[in-house]
């Protein structure tokens, strides 16, 4: 999909210089697939220990290291 787009040229040349990615539309892709990393991780996050229902998981003691 075509889309036009204003950016900043000075966050344009930091992020190729930061990733070494000198293609526009290759730099927007990293950019995106990490914006959606880094948005998913936060919910994931923030979900920890909200589900008490759930039933405490039995844990396998570690083998004994030598």
């Amino acid at each position: 999909m075509k889309t036009t787009l204003n950016i900043d040229d000075r966050l344009l040349a930091e992020a190729r210089r930061l990733t070494r990615i000198e293609e526009k539309t290759a730099l927007l892709h990293a950019g995106l697939k990490a914006l959606i990393a880094s948005a998913s991780a936060r919910r994931l996050a923030a979900l920890g220990g909200t589900e008490p229902a759930v039933a405490k998981i039995r844990r396998r003691s570690a083998p004994a290291r030598r």
